[in-house]
């Protein structure tokens, strides 16, 4: 006979406290039992079950999934540094145990959270301005070396009186760490909010009395930050806010006479304006980085080429599009990575290959010839590592979806079962759009069983 479920006290201990809101949100708001929210979150029945109980350690990924799962709005990932302490062990002292939460979103009160509370863009919903410093799990990834007071839960929440260096610094570090969080993650959910938020305090820095001798690192750094603050709207489909926020930073790194940034604000402009169907805009921004082309790294070229690229191919622009891709590949020949600022790290052989994949993959849905596409997308695959989850994800779905359309449908069902594991842990729109087109191509061979399996699991991960 099965025993009922172990009565927790949420006022015994932090970590009794995080089991008891799990168990809140599972039971009496989502009403699902431990297998059900097992195969939501993708997170094993028992390691569910002795989280509630007090009884195992939860990860940031975990408290992730779950969150995500449940539509908690990010309660657990709050929770989760009072509960279990960062790397180092360290739990919050000021810990205050509460009863679980009725459903909105309540984050425990301590030392870091500050009293004004704003809207976020894009959202109606309070959220403190400097919430990112509200979030233990980040606040736990970030507990690195270099990783600076703007993500530590000791920052004070006032603005300062006059910009110093170290304010400058924590704005790149920041970039940095919430850069990584996007490639990794998606830009979706907790990332969006974290980097929202930090976007509104580096624009209240802007107004701070500034020596003119560190003006211009302090709005390169703004400029910067925007950059990766936008990439997270644009992911999570707020496009008005990530035009907004690119648009702005490329006006900060015009301020700044910071070339590289202001082609990384345009490309991205670029690259937003195609998703969304704007193609023609989308070329006239990958125009306009490539102002001054001679001060631009090779690799920056390359990326402002591909971004040509794949404004041509939505535009249905062959020859343009091929011409476009052979200018990016001359770039990225002679690209030489020590020559490239940090925040282009990213753009590796693996970047290049799934960029101009794409654009020949548009070409390849006209009717042209697909081998091409399909041998890039195949290096972008095989190339990005898990730091870059979010990329090898959407160019994997991005090859299931071409080899559904003109290859074998079974071995597109296979690599669209994996893409799916992929895209199931991440918080990108853009990526589950990806998946509802393979569901689409998928839907076209109703008589072949192993499309037809991958059709039900993307309409059954990914409601239309």
């Amino acid at each position: 006979m099965p025993q009922p479920p172990k009565q927790l006290d949420a006022s015994a201990s932090p970590r009794e406290w995080f089991g008891a809101e799990l168990r809140h949100w599972r039971m009496n708001v989502a009403g699902l039992s431990l297998q059900q929210l097992a195969a939501k979150a993708h997170v094993s029945r028992e390691v569910i079950r002795r989280i509630e109980v007090g009884d195992y350690n939860c990860r940031l990924e975990t408290a992730i999934a779950l969150d995500r799962a449940l539509n908690t709005g990010g309660v657990l990932v709050r929770g989760l540094g009072h509960a279990f302490g960062d790397r180092k062990g360290h739990r919050d002292d000021n810990f205050c145990a509460t009863a679980p939460s009725s459903g909105a979103v309540t984050p425990l009160r301590g030392p870091m959270l500050a009293t004004e509370t704003l809207t976020a863009q894009g959202s109606n919903e309070p959220v403190d301005r400097r919430s990112f410093l509200a979030v233990p799990g980040l606040a736990a990834l970030a507990a690195t070396p270099g990783a600076g007071r703007l993500l530590s839960p000791a920052q004070p929440t006032h603005l300062p009186k006059e910009i110093q260096p170290s304010d400058i610094q924590e704005l790149i570090e920041a970039a940095t760490f919430l850069s990584r969080l996007d490639h990794q993650y998606g830009g979706d959910g907790i990332v969006k909010q974290t980097a929202s938020t930090a976007m509104m305090w580096a624009e209240d820095l802007l107004h701070v009395s500034c020596a003119p001798g560190l003006r211009q690192q302090l709005f390169a750094a703004v400029a910067r930050l925007g950059v990766v603050v936008g990439a997270s709207q644009f992911d999570a489909y707020a496009h008005q806010d990530a035009r907004q926020t690119f648009r702005f930073a490329a006006a900060c790194a015009e301020e700044a006479k910071e070339w590289h940034l202001r082609a990384k604000s345009y490309s991205f402009l670029s690259r937003q304006a195609v998703w969304i169907g704007e193609p023609d805009e989308g070329l006239t921004f990958a125009e306009l980085g490539l102002a001054r082309a001679d001060r631009l790294t090779a690799t920056e070229r390359a990326m402002l080429h591909t971004a040509r690229a794949r404004a041509f191919a939505k535009m249905g622009e062959v020859q343009q599009t091929l011409s476009a891709v052979g200018d990016a590949d001359d770039a990225f020949a002679h690209t030489h990575p020590q020559e490239d600022p940090p925040w282009m790290a990213y753009y590796d052989e693996a970047q290049h290959n799934g960029d101009t994949g794409h654009a020949l993959y548009d070409l390849a849905l006209r009717g042209h010839d697909p081998t091409r596409a399909a041998r890039r997308l195949i290096t972008a695959v095989k190339g990005h590592g898990d730091r870059y989850a979010r990329s090898r994800a959407i160019s994997r779905t991005k090859l299931a979806s071409l080899t559904m359309a003109t290859g074998d449908p079974d071995q597109a069902a296979h690599i669209g079962h994996q893409a799916l594991s992929e895209v199931g842990n991440l918080h990108s729109r853009r990526a589950v759009d990806d998946i509802r087109e393979l569901g689409r191509f998928a839907a076209s061979h109703r008589t072949n069983g192993n499309a037809v399996s991958l059709l039900e699991r993307v309409s059954t991960t990914v409601p239309a």
